[in-house]
């Protein structure tokens, strides 16, 4: 998510204080509320609870900042998809531009109770004063047991999805 350097704790509970508003707000009120926001009229079709949702997310939008850049092609390109064989590759791709790490990146995983911080480096990673060159042998260092590095360290799912035709 992109955010905005503008905001503050300030607009923060600001923010939190319209959005409280909102709730109270009747499915009028809130068509309101998207007309003075956006311009134009909200669809009829729209129920009440996904009008509220729009509009709290456009609020949080403007104050904290949007989806980045490349979300929003992501979502873009997912929408006009016909199918999920249309869909796989956009998110594939998606994914493996989120693991590809660049060196200064740092990632964290706590295990027992106690914080782990690797370092992504040119050769690898470090993590205690020593360069490893791969997650797996960090995660194994730090559980004694066979891991899969990416996964220890949440950079990937635990078991791809399985769609259904």
């Amino acid at each position: 998510m992109r955010r905005s350097s503008a905001a503050g704790p300030q607009s923060v509970d600001a923010l939190n204080e319209e959005i409280a508003r909102l709730r109270g707000l009747d499915l009028k009120g809130l068509r309101a509320r998207w007309q003075s926001m956006t311009g134009r009229a909200a669809h009829p079709q729209i129920p009440r609870h996904l009008l509220f949702s729009m509009v709290a997310y456009r609020l949080q939008a403007d104050a904290l900042g949007d989806l980045d850049s490349q979300t929003l092609r992501l979502l873009t390109k997912a929408g006009a998809a016909r199918s999920d064989t249309e869909l796989g590759p956009l998110t594939d791709a998606f994914d493996q531009q989120r693991r590809d790490l660049l060196p200064g990146t740092v990632l964290t995983r706590e295990w027992n109770g106690q914080t782990h911080r690797v370092m992504v480096v040119q050769d690898g990673f470090a993590w205690e004063g020593r360069t490893y060159e791969s997650l797996s042998k960090i995660a194994h260092s730090i559980t004694g047991t066979k891991w899969n590095g990416p996964r220890f360290f949440g950079l990937r799912d635990k078991a791809p999805a399985v769609v259904n035709p």
